[in-house]
C-alpha cells in the first residue's frame, strides 16, 4: 500500500509499505477514504516529539471503510463506513470505565500518562496512522462507529479529533451563562472551541491569533470578537482592558507547543528543545484569566518541563483543567449539534491534497501558505 512515512524533521515521503494485517482477534483493517493533517502533526514534522521513528506513518484523523475484521469483532462488518477516534483504547480498564479513553492503561507501554494515539510516535504507542491507504484499528468493537447517513465525510473526519478537541476545551472551561471566554488560537481547534463556547452559555467570546485569514474565519464561523496580537503592545493588557480589568472568566489554550508571540519561549522550546514547546499561550492564559477563573488546556505540549507561571496561577486561585480529548465521549452531543447546524466543522477546511502530494501539504500547512487553515488528505485521489 502507499503511505506517508517519516524520514526525519521536515522530511516526509510517500512509499510502499506492507498492508497492515489482523494481529489480534478484535482488530479491523480500514481502507482510508479521507484523512486530515492536524496542527499537532506539525509537532512531529518539526521534530518536537520524542521517539518519532523513521518509517512511522502519521495521521490520527481519518475515516474509511472496513476492509477486514478479526474473528472476535461483533459490531462492525466489512463494508461499514466508519469514523475512528484518535484515541486507541481498550474500553475496559479503570480509566476507560470512567470515560477517560485518552488515558487508557492497556494500550501504551511507553508512558504512564497518555494512552495510545494513531500515528503519533512511539511515545504514544507506536501505532501507524491514517495518512495511508489502509490502517490497522485495534479494539475495533470499542473505538470506531458507523458514520450516520446524514453526516458529511468532511464533518466526520474532523470529529475524530480537531472538532472534538475544540468542544472538549469549552467543556473543560465549565462555562456558565454569561461568562467571558477567551480562546487563544484560531486554528481548527480554537474555531470549534469558540463555536462551542456559545453553546455552553458564554456571553462573550474573544479569539486571539495573528493570522488574518484565521481571525476572519473566527468572525465568520464563530461570530467571535477577534484580537490580532501583532497589532497590540501587550495582548494581556488589552484583554484586561476589555474585561473591566478583571480578566476573562475562562481562557482556552488551543495553541500548545509551537505558540508564537515570545522570542525567548520560541528559542528555548521549538528551536533548542530545552522545553516541551513554547509556553507563550499558556502563560498568556494565566495572566489573562481573572482571579478564581478557569483555564482549559487542549493545545498539545511535549513531555519535558515548560517555563510556566505556575506561581501566578496558584496565587490567583485559578483552576487548570486539561487532557487529551476522550473523543468518543463527546460524540453523542456533538452529533446532535452538527445535525442541527450549531457546529460546522467542515466550514474550516481550506485545502484538499492527494496522498501523493502529502509532503507539499505539510509544507503548505506548516508555513501557513495560501491561507491554509485545515488541510485534508485523499488517499485515492486521481
Amino acid at each position: 500500500m502507499r503511505a506517508m512515512t517519516y524520514r526525519g524533521p521536515y522530511k516526509l515521503r510517500v512509499e510502499e509499505k506492507d498492508r497492515p494485517r489482523i494481529e489480534h482477534p478484535n482488530d479491523a483493517i480500514v481502507r482510508v477514504t479521507l484523512a486530515a493533517i492536524c496542527g499537532s502533526d506539525l509537532h512531529l514534522y518539526h521534530g518536537l516529539m520524542p521517539d518519532t521513528r523513521v518509517g512511522h506513518t502519521f495521521g490520527h484523523e481519518f475515516i474509511g471503510i472496513v476492509d477486514e475484521v478479526g474473528p472476535s469483532v461483533q459490531h462492525l462488518q466489512v463494508g461499514d463506513r466508519v469514523m475512528v477516534p484518535f484515541n486507541v483504547f481498550c474500553g475496559s480498564c479503570w480509566f476507560c470505565a470512567r470515560g477517560l479513553y485518552s488515558n487508557c492503561h492497556n494500550v501504551n507501554p511507553n508512558a504512564t500518562a497518555v494512552g495510545g494515539i494513531y500515528g503519533y510516535s512511539h511515545t504514544t504507542g507506536g501505532y501507524d496512522g491514517g495518512q495511508a491507504e489502509y490502517v490497522r484499528v485495534p479494539f475495533a468493537d470499542v473505538g470506531p462507529v458507523q458514520i450516520p447517513d446524514w453526516m458529511h465525510d468532511e464533518d466526520a473526519v474532523l470529529l475524530t479529533d480537531a472538532a472534538a478537541t475544540g468542544y472538549f476545551g469549552a467543556q473543560l472551561g465549565e462555562i456558565v451563562e454569561g461568562d467571558t471566554v477567551v480562546v487563544l488560537g484560531a486554528g481548527p481547534v480554537g474555531l470549534i472551541a469558540a463555536q462551542s463556547s456559545w453553546l455552553m452559555g458564554a456571553g462573550r467570546v474573544i479569539v486571539v491569533d495573528h493570522l488574518t485569514e484565521r481571525l476572519a474565519k473566527a468572525r465568520e464561523m464563530a461570530h467571535a470578537e477577534t484580537l490580532d496580537y501583532d497589532e497590540l503592545d501587550d495582548v494581556v493588557v488589552e484583554l484586561k482592558q476589555q474585561t473591566d480589568f478583571l480578566g476573562a472568566d475562562v481562557v482556552i489554550d488551543a495553541v500548545g507547543a509551537e505558540a508564537d508571540g515570545n522570542a525567548l519561549q520560541q528559542f528555548t522550546g521549538p528551536k533548542l528543545k530545552l522545553q516541551g514547546g513554547s509556553a507563550t499561550a499558556l502563560n498568556w492564559a494565566i495572566d489573562a484569566a481573572r482571579k478564581g477563573g478557569t483555564i482549559a488546556v487542549v493545545g498539545a505540549y511535549g513531555p519535558i518541563p515548560n517555563a510556566v507561571k505556575f506561581g501566578d496561577a496558584m496565587n490567583k486561585g485559578l483552576t487548570l483543567r486539561m487532557n487529551q480529548t476522550p473523543v468518543k465521549r463527546q460524540w453523542p452531543r456533538m452529533f446532535e449539534h452538527v445535525l442541527n447546524g450549531h457546529l460546522t466543522p467542515r466550514q474550516m477546511v481550506t485545502h484538499r491534497f492527494p496522498l501523493e502530494d502529502i509532503a507539499e501539504a505539510y509544507h503548505v500547512f506548516s508555513a501557513k501558505l495560501d491561507g491554509c487553515i485545515k488541510p485534508l488528505v485523499v488517499p485515492n485521489a486521481t
